[in-house]
C-alpha cells in the first residue's frame, strides 16, 4: 500500500488545515482542550459549520449530500479533525441511521428524513439493547404489533446514549414471533420522541455523567409508514449499521492524537528525577502501543478502499472493533500510570491556580484522566461485545 500523499492530496490537506484554523470556534477548541463536556448546542454549531463547507457527511454518496472524497481524503480529514482535536460527530444520525435510509428506505423516507440529518436539525438516538438483550440482541422483547395504520409500540430500551436529547430514535422491535429463527420477527422502525407514551430515564454512569438513558413505549402510537423496508427485515438492516458503528468506534485519528499528547507530556514530567518518557519500563508499553496502533491504522485504511468502491464495512469492521477500543484502553492506563498520585479523582490542591507542580499528563485536570479511565471500560462492550467480534470474525474470516 502506497502512504505517500500525491500533490493533489497534500493541497487537500493543506485547505483542510487552512479551514480548521479560520472556523474551528474558539469556546469549543477551549472546553476540548479543557476536559469540559460540549453542550448539544455546541455539537450541533459544530456539525452545522462542517455542513456549511460541504464537510459533514464524509460517507454518503454524492446524489445525496455526501462528499464523495477519496479514502485519502476521508483519512486525511479524520487525522486532522483529531490534530485539533475537535469534537467527534453525532454518529447516530449521519453515520448510522442514514446510510439505512438511503439503502434500504422509501424516497418518501429519503426526502423527509435526509436533508435534516445532513444540516443537524434533528438528533437521532439508538434502540437497540435492552435490558436483558445487549450481546444477544435477537432475544430482544419490545413489541410492534400492527393496528391499522399505525404499529403500536411497547417495551424498553436501554444504554440509550445522548438520548435526552434526541428527537427521533431507530428502534429494533419484534413485529412476529411465529418464525423459525428470532432474527425473522425483527422490524427497523423510526420513532418520533415527542410521541405520546415515550419516556427517557436518566443512568449516570461510573464517573458520574449523564451520557446514557433507558427510553420505554407504553402504547406508542407508530405510523406505518416510519417502517424502513420489509416488515421482518430490520436483524439485516441492523447488521449493516452495526458495520458502520464498529468502523466508526476504532477511532484511530483519535487514539493517534492522544498518544502523540501522551509522549509529549512525559517527555516533560519528572518523575523519580528524570523524564517519565526515559523510563524504560515505561517506555517499552508506549512503544507496543504505539506499534498496534499503526496496524490498526493499516486496516481501517483498508476498510475505506472497500467502502469507496460501494462496498459495507465487513467483517474487517469487527477487527477494528476489536482493536480499536483496547487501543483506547490501554491509552487510558497509560495515562493513569503517566498521571500517578493526579489521577485520584479529586485532589483540592489541583484546582488551585497557583498550585507549583505542573507535572500533570492529562487534558484539563487530572480527574478528567481517570473519569476517561472510568467511563471507557465500555468501550470493549458497546456496539457488540470484543467477545461477540470475535465470533463474527471466527465464523466470516475463518470460515469456523
Amino acid at each position: 500500500m502506497n502512504i505517500d500523499l500525491s500533490k493533489d492530496e497534500l493541497a487537500f490537506q493543506e485547505e483542510v488545515r487552512q479551514f480548521f484554523a479560520e472556523h474551528y470556534p474558539e469556546d469549543i477548541r477551549r472546553k476540548r482542550n479543557e476536559g469540559i463536556t460540549l453542550s448539544r448546542d455546541d455539537m450541533i454549531r459544530w456539525q452545522k459549520l462542517l455542513n456549511e463547507r460541504g464537510w459533514f457527511a464524509v460517507n454518503w454518496p454524492v446524489e445525496y449530500g455526501g462528499t464523495g472524497w477519496t479514502p485519502v481524503q476521508k483519512y486525511i480529514f479524520a487525522n486532522e479533525m483529531a490534530a485539533i482535536n475537535a469534537p467527534p460527530l453525532v454518529a447516530f444520525g449521519v453515520k448510522m441511521v442514514a446510510p439505512i435510509i438511503y439503502t434500504y428506505g422509501s424516497e418518501d423516507q429519503k426526502q423527509r428524513f435526509l436533508p435534516d440529518i445532513l444540516a443537524s436539525n434533528v438528533w437521532w438516538c439508538q434502540g437497540y439493547s435492552e435490558p436483558g438483550s445487549g450481546s444477544d440482541l435477537a432475544s430482544l422483547k419490545t413489541r410492534a404489533d400492527r393496528n391499522g395504520d399505525h404499529y403500536i409500540v411497547n417495551g424498553t430500551k436501554t444504554w440509550t446514549t445522548l438520548g435526552q436529547h434526541a428527537d427521533w430514535i431507530f428502534c429494533l422491535v419484534r413485529t412476529s414471533s411465529d418464525v423459525a429463527r428470532r432474527q425473522e420477527g425483527i422490524s427497523f422502525l423510526l420513532i418520533d420522541m415527542k410521541t405520546p407514551g415515550v419516556s427517557v430515564r436518566p443512568i449516570i454512569t461510573i464517573e458520574g455523567d449523564h451520557e446514557v438513558n433507558e427510553v420505554h413505549f407504553e402504547d406508542v402510537r407508530v405510523p406505518v409508514e416510519n417502517l424502513v423496508g420489509e416488515e421482518g427485515k430490520g436483524w439485516t438492516y441492523g447488521k449493516v449499521l452495526l458495520q458502520h458503528e464498529r468502523t466508526n468506534i476504532a477511532g484511530v485519528a483519535n487514539s493517534q492524537y492522544r498518544l502523540d499528547r501522551l509522549k509529549e507530556k512525559t517527555a516533560q514530567a519528572i518523575h523519580g528525577g528524570k523524564p517519565l518518557l526515559e523510563d524504560r519500563n515505561f517506555v517499552r508499553k508506549l512503544s507496543a502501543l504505539e506499534i498496534e496502533l499503526k496496524a490498526l491504522e493499516f486496516t481501517e485504511l483498508r476498510t475505506l478502499a472497500s467502502v469507496a468502491v460501494g462496498a459495507a464495512p465487513g467483517p474487517e469492521s469487527s477487527l477494528l472493533k476489536i482493536r480499536g477500543t483496547e487501543v483506547q484502553q490501554s491509552l487510558d492506563a497509560l495515562m493513569m500510570e503517566a498521571a500517578g498520585y493526579y489521577a485520584l479523582p479529586y485532589i483540592p490542591a489541583q484546582y488551585d491556580l497557583d498550585f507549583p507542580d505542573d507535572n500533570r499528563i492529562g487534558f484539563g485536570t487530572e480527574t478528567s484522566t481517570s473519569l476517561r479511565y472510568f467511563n471507557n471500560r465500555k468501550a470493549s462492550i458497546y456496539g457488540g461485545s470484543n467477545e461477540i467480534q470475535k465470533n463474527i470474525i471466527a465464523k466470516h474470516v475463518l470460515g469456523l
